[in-house]
């Protein structure tokens, strides 16, 4: 009994080896470090980093460059972009932007995401973010996003210590209070 066990074990890990060799057969080699942070397939859990998964490639490009290139700022980001080369980058940002956004679950208050939503309606944001907060090239999806990461964003435009968009984000956040910004979190948060 006990080496039908051990022998079931061997096969269980092969087996769970097999499954990640084919799951990830089409990641790009960088991309191993990304979802130690990001998540599997970039869907992250971590509530302030986020997700990759079905955002734009453009995007996701342009901030790898703006963080090698020091427009944007962060403790872990900018030494992992440091060396990349252009096509490393790109084909992170395809890779990312293929994956499916994973629901998080989030449970948004109702009362907030009809806030959320006058709010939007009231700023534009769709102007820029289109319908269902999709996004457009370098214009990201946020639809989905991780609450606090959402929140966090905000806060960083508002506060000026995010500055990498054309201005539009630092002149819309300003405008926006701690109550404001919740709401459009729960609102933002919530869609998928």
């Amino acid at each position: 009994m006990k080496n039908l066990s051990a022998y079931g074990s061997r096969l269980l890990i092969g087996a769970m080896f097999c499954c990640t060799a084919l799951c990830f057969a089409d990641m790009p080699e960088q991309a191993a470090v990304c979802v130690a942070c990001h998540g599997p397939n970039g869907n992250s859990s971590m509530p302030n980093t986020p997700s990759l998964a079905g955002q734009n490639a453009r995007y996701i490009y342009l901030q790898l460059r703006d963080f090698q290139e020091g427009r944007r700022q962060n403790a872990m980001m900018s030494p992992m972009a440091a060396n990349l080369t252009r096509d490393e980058m790109r084909a992170l940002a395809t890779y990312f932007s293929e994956q499916k956004l994973s629901n998080k679950n989030f449970r948004a208050d109702p009362e907030k995401v009809k806030l959320g939503l006058a709010k939007a309606e009231e700023t534009l944001c769709a102007m820029c973010h289109l319908g269902e907060f999709r996004g457009q090239n370098e214009i990201p999806k946020v639809a989905g996003q991780n609450y606090d990461y959402i929140v966090k964003t905000l806060l960083d435009f508002k506060a000026k210590s995010r500055t990498n968009d054309a201005g539009n984000m630092t002149s819309v956040a300003n405008t926006l209070s701690p109550t404001d910004i919740e709401n459009l979190a729960h609102y933002i948060a919530g869609l998928n």
